[in-house]
């Protein structure tokens, strides 16, 4: 009898933690990529009418970008994680390598038409700054984050 009262409350309770989960996850990325504004900014010394024409080509790139590494890729990654990977028959295996390598190629020629925009607004000298920008950028948050996780 109490256990029929005190699922859906622990159910109501359970569903509010993955669901403040998910916002904390949402909210982290919205800070890093305003970090990542602020920082790309700077590095580049972008001039407003740069700004403006740069940051709708970057932002399109880089969520076109995360769609193809996250979405495109999560079944593969869902089992390499999951510990099924020596259990996996070579015809699944060989599935799986032609999807990295059609993602792989997708990532390659979206790139170069991101830098073919670019073109467009930017001397190559800006370009390659930003690719430097990015990676040192990369390189920074996983710091932090390593040192972070190096205290606790």
């Amino acid at each position: 009898m109490k256990y029929k009262k005190i699922f859906p409350i622990l159910l109501l309770l359970l569903s509010f933690n993955f669901y403040g989960q998910h916002e904390n996850m949402k909210e982290k990325k919205e800070q890093i990529k305003a970090l990542k504004v602020a920082f790309l900014t700077t590095e580049l010394n972008l001039t407003t009418s740069e700004a403006e024409k740069f940051w709708p080509i970057y932002n399109l790139f880089d969520d076109k970008q995360f769609e193809l590494r996250h979405q495109k890729m999560k079944s593969f990654m869902r089992r390499m994680n999951d510990g099924s990977l020596d259990q996996i028959t070579e015809k699944e295996s060989n599935s799986f390598l032609v999807q990295i390598e059609e993602t792989e190629e997708e990532l390659f020629f979206l790139r170069k038409k991101f830098v073919q925009n670019l073109r467009e607004i930017f001397p190559s000298v800006k370009i390659l700054k930003l690719k430097k920008a990015e990676e040192d950028f990369n390189r920074k948050l996983l710091q932090q984050y390593r040192n972070k996780a190096h205290k606790k």
